[in-house]
Parts: C-alpha cells; structure tokens; sequence
C-alpha cells in the first residue's frame, strides 16, 4: 500500500461538486454571453474566479456559462442544496441589471452554435483558442452543454483502483437519472441525454481523449498514464506541438483522474433543474460507488475484467433512453449486486436505492423524496418532452423552458401539476 501524500484525502472522507448554467435573455430566454460583466474582482477587474466563502464561480471555454462550486471539500452535502441556491439567486439579481438570468438543463434548446458561440478571451484565452484550432468548438459538444462533476478524492494507489472500478461500473446508469436534454435546434432529438450524444463525439479527430467515454480499467496511477494520458499526449501532439493541451484535463472520458488533486471526477450527470434534483441524484451516486467500493477483492475483481465496450454499451442506451433504457448484461447486473434478468435502467435504479436504504450508507429523506419524485416521473429529459406534449412551436419550447428557469430560481422541482 503506497502512503498518502499530506493533502490527500481518503476516499469518501469529502466531495466537491460543480454546478453550469447557461445566461440568458430574460425576456425571450436566448443566449446571452455576459459571463465576464459578472465575473469582476473586489476593483472590478476581470477574473475568471470569484470567491464567495465556501462557495465560488468561474467561467469555462464560452462566455454564456457561468460555473458554480464549493471552492473547499466538505464532508457532507446536506448543506450544499441551499449554499448553491443561494449563489444562484444573488447570480440572477446581478444578472437582472444585465436584462439576464440563469437557464437550467443540459443543454439550450434552441442555441444557434455556429453563430451564436463566443469562446472566453480572457484568462486560459491561449487554452480555449487551441481547442477551436484543433476542434471545431462552435457546435453543440462544445459550446452547448452544462453538466454537473462529482470529485471524490483518494489517498493512495489501492483507494485509486477501488474508486475507479467502482465509479467505472455506475458510470453508464447515470444518465438514466440525470438525462436533461432532449431538445437541440428547436426540436426533439431523439435522444433523453443529448448533452452526452454530441460531448463523446465532440473530439472524434483524436478518439484517445475520449476514448469510449467509460475509461478503461486500470488499476494504479503508473497504469492510467500509460494506458490512458499518454497515448492522449502523443496523439494530440502533431496539433499541439507547443503543448498547450497536453495536460490530465485533456482527457475527455465520463470520469476522469485528477492526480493534481488525487480525485476521480465524474462528468456523465446533466446539469438539473435545481440543486436540490442535482444533489439529490450526486448522493445516490456517491452512496452506490460506495458500496461497490466496500466490496470485497473477489468482487473488485469482477468490476474490473468487465469489458470497455460492454458498460459503453450500456451507457449508449441510457443515453439515447434514459430511464427506459433495456439492461439486461448478466455479468454488469450480477456486478451491481442484482439477480440476473431483463430490467429496465429505472428497475435497476429502484433495487440500487432499495439496498442502499438498507446499508450503511443510508440516504437521508431529502435525497429519498427528490430521487422518488424522478423514479415516479422519470427524469427531467422526460418531464420536458411531457410538458412541451409534441409541440416545438417557439412559443410552447419557450414557455416550458421559463417554468425551468422559475424552478431554478425557486429552487423547486419540476413535476407535472
């Protein structure tokens, strides 16, 4: 067992969590890229960070897309929901000066990439200027998309192979819960999470940074570079030769190491409709890594020889169905803890939270009403398309994404009334 560096932290021991909204219009909801009016230091000069005690905002990439987090590990997201919703409000009073507000969900439902794209030229300005060269950033992979990351630390080598397996075997179900965007272009796209469809395929002209968005197995921090970064580097070199990009936050899988900070973060999970939805489904997947992390070594062995391309399968299908999605791999299922057979991703996730509530790692009643209220209605991806009942006129999109916004600003879910 490899000891732990003084500033790491055990698995479990805290969690950061980050927060994407996009800024719009308040009138008629378009995108609006004033990030940089809000995000000012104490004399008003430009910054790509804002400090708020626990809590802070930053900008990523475009200028429509302001990023919330808590700046400081903490050991419990209970008071989370509310330190989020807070910022949020103060955000959408500063932004009112502006005509502006914040916008949930995964993705805008009708942002003209191409044209309406304006990358950040500030701060990292050389960084988002080597992505355009190398990628083509004006469309929906890159400029239309909010998501929310989960960060668990580890401490060492052994909590590094635990954590992944145990985040690589949840990563494809995620979406069945959190899918948020099944509306691009002003009309249905036929996927729930269409964030994830166009963000796996945003890199396709080197396939090593995404690779096939569930990361590979590894099993220490010697094996991930080199199974992973530094195939990555080396293929993205020819177009970066100054090495601008060559760097662990290159890697474009749903989850990624983070041995600057020793975390794994997770990126699957849509941005909801308030905080109080988003952490509601960050504690059921933190609870669930959990417990396939506390699984014993012949089970971690199971995690770990499951296939790449079988759990892409699986997250292939939650993306495009979301909660409908068909499970039925026997070994990802006997993997999960659960009975071989034919299910689909919401019966999955009724047995996870079922045996969780009988660990301990027990949810406290709050994440358990949120996370019933989703079983029951499906996730947010499907209460749109229930609200907007097949009707893409301008006006009815508009309409249902205003009631998002109210939700957001009020900090309740949307629920069919």
């Amino acid at each position: 067992m490899t000891t732990r560096p003084p500033e790491s932290l055990p698995a479990f021991s805290a969690c950061g969590i980050e927060l994407e909204y996009m800024i719009v219009d308040r009138q008629d909801l378009s995108i609006l890229p004033i990030a940089d009016q809000i995000l000012r230091g104490e004399d008003e000069e430009q910054v790509n960070d804002v400090a708020r005690g626990l809590m802070g905002w930053s900008n990523e990439l475009v200028r429509h897309l302001l990023e919330l987090k808590n700046r400081q590990p903490v050991a419990s997201l209970d008071k989370l929901p509310a330190a989020f919703q807070n910022e949020i409000r103060f955000l959408n009073h500063l932004l009112g000066f502006y005509g502006a507000m914040l916008m949930p969900s995964a993705m805008h439902p009708w942002m003209d990439p191409g044209r309406e794209t304006h990358l950040w030229p500030h701060e990292n300005a050389e960084l988002y200027a080597a992505y355009a060269r190398i990628f083509q950033c004006n469309t929906h992979g890159w400029s239309n998309l909010q998501s929310m990351h989960i960060n668990l630390p580890f401490a060492n080598d052994e909590e590094f192979a635990r954590l992944h397996a145990a985040v690589r075997l949840l990563l494809p179900i995620l979406p069945a819960l959190a899918a948020s965007s099944p509306i691009a272009d002003g009309k249905a796209t036929g996927f729930a999470d269409f964030r994830m469809e166009t963000y796996r395929s945003n890199a396709d002209k080197i396939p090593s940074i995404a690779g096939l968005v569930v990361p590979e197995n590894v099993s220490s921090r010697a094996e991930y570079e080199a199974l992973i970064l530094h195939p990555m580097y080396r293929d993205i070199a020819p177009f970066d030769p100054q090495g601008i990009l060559q760097h662990e936050w290159l890697n474009s899988r749903g989850a990624i190491a983070r041995f600057d900070r020793n975390t794994i973060e997770i990126r699957v999970i849509d941005v909801q409709e308030c905080p109080q939805a988003d952490l509601a489904i960050a504690a059921a997947a933190i609870a669930n890594v959990r417990m396939l992390y506390d699984a014993g070594r012949t089970e971690l062995a199971a995690q770990q020889a499951l296939p790449t391309e079988r759990l892409a399968a699986i997250l292939l299908a939650c993306i495009r169905n979301a909660d409908q999605a068909v499970i039925d791999d026997e070994d990802y299922l006997r993997a999960l803890g659960l009975r071989p057979g034919r299910y689909t991703a919401t019966e999955v996730w009724r047995q996870l939270l079922i045996r969780t509530q009988q660990s301990s790692h027990r949810l406290d009643a709050p994440w358990m009403e949120s996370l019933q209220a989703i079983m029951a209605h499906g996730p947010l991806a499907r209460r749109i398309l229930h609200a907007v009942d097949n009707n893409y006129s301008p006006a009815n999109v508009n309409w249902v994404y205003r009631q998002l916004c109210q939700c957001l600003q009020s900090g309740h879910m949307f629920l069919p009334s």
